[in-house]
């Protein structure tokens, strides 16, 4: 298990296969899950994760596993990866957290961390964040991390906000 980084109460390690189970908490649960088409099969939550152990080898990051350090408690996962937002490729930060485990600001803590890698360890000079223009506790999180709206777009009949953050 390698970690990436450690957070005051957070750490966030590179995803495992045995993984699956604890993440498909959130990503198999339709309230979670209520902004993508549909929640998740496991073998869905599989691929997830596999894509994301072959983007740590390229481009050298992607979403990593959010761990609690009081009880190691697998509450989800948050990171950067490289998305087409509005047909450009930026790298966006993500996250999604175990219901039980929100409203607690554990997503802004990552959040707010995975930022700070994108621009001083990764060497961006700006970050992203979108989401469907209804998911409000995503865009709370976005604000609260320092990002601020940058443009408002349709894809497939969805409107979408995109959030940017510059390196300062």
């Amino acid at each position: 298990m390698k970690i990436i980084f450690e957070t005051k109460r957070l750490i966030l390690r590179e995803f495992e296969p045995a993984d699956a189970g604890e993440l498909s908490k959130v990503l198999s649960d339709g309230e979670s899950m209520i902004h993508y088409p549909h929640p998740f099969s496991m073998a869905e939550v599989k691929d997830w994760i596999e894509r994301n152990i072959k983007r740590y080898r390229d481009p050298g990051f992607g979403l990593w596993a959010v761990v609690r350090k009081e009880d190691n408690a697998f509450i989800g996962d948050c990171g950067i990866t490289m998305q087409n937002i509005d047909g450009e490729t930026l790298p966006e930060i993500g996250f999604h957290v175990i219901g039980e485990y929100r409203g607690m600001g554990y997503a802004s803590e990552a959040a707010t961390a995975c930022r700070n890698y994108a621009l001083e360890k990764l060497g961006y000079l700006k970050v992203y964040s979108y989401t469907r223009a209804g998911n409000l506790p995503s865009q709370r999180v976005s604000l609260k991390i320092g990002m601020s709206e940058k443009k408002r777009f349709e894809k497939d009949g969805i409107s979408f906000i995109v959030f940017e953050c510059e390196k300062k």
